[in-house]
């Protein structure tokens, strides 16, 4: 009886048959497909080290940005009471909550920092009568602006730069890599073009 084969298949060279295709030693290999695993071994591990790197740039970055943006606003916008000079426009679906959410921009009148009267336009709950009075966060200019960014938000925000940096890595190797790929292909083809238009003769032509 003979032996049943074994399950670990072996190289020319006796170790096991591991590696990918394109990497084993046949008579098919051509140089391209060694380059493009090469390329593939090569790219991988580089963007699973460089994204992670991106993100963590990425998002200290964002977070001194957003830090100091809100530090900065916070010095400089006074909340404040202002007054409506006219009717906020009413929702079409009063007591939704969708009306709860939605935010028209009406004209307010508030007093600034140095005792001057100032005309702005205020996003306000709708429905509001004129005289009624809202908090808003206004500049040393007379402008009105929302409030300075909440840890909340300034965590949010550079949460979603790292992911986006990680995310572009990722994009920008698996793009490289399938530009790659198509040369390849494309050489491929032409390569097996040229082959053939010289084998073609022999099997075409009568003898």
């Amino acid at each position: 009886m003979t032996a049943p084969p074994s399950p670990h298949p072996r190289t020319d060279e006796g170790r096991t048959a591991i590696t990918p295709w394109r990497l084993r030693r046949n008579p098919l290999r051509r140089r391209t497909d060694l380059f493009q695993a090469w390329l593939g071994l090569v790219l991988l591990p580089t963007v699973l080290a460089v994204a992670p790197a991106a993100a963590y740039l990425a998002a200290d970055a964002a977070h001194r940005h957003y830090t100091h943006t809100a530090d900065r606003h916070t010095q400089t916008r006074r909340h404040t009471t202002a007054v409506l000079v006219h009717d906020a426009p009413r929702h079409p679906q009063p007591g939704s909550a969708e009306e709860r959410n939605t935010r028209y921009p009406t004209e307010v009148r508030f007093t600034d920092a140095g005792g001057r009267t100032r005309n702005a336009t205020a996003d306000v709950p709708p429905g509001l009568r004129a005289g009624s009075t809202v908090h808003v966060w206004a500049d040393a200019h007379g402008g009105v602006h929302g409030p300075p960014l909440a840890p909340d938000q300034i965590r949010s925000r550079t949460m979603g730069w790292a992911v986006l940096a990680a995310l572009s890595v990722i994009a920008l190797g698996s793009a490289g890599y399938g530009a790659v790929t198509l040369a390849v292909h494309r050489r491929n083809l032409a390569a097996w073009a040229t082959a053939w238009s010289g084998t073609a003769p022999r099997w075409t032509t009568p003898r």
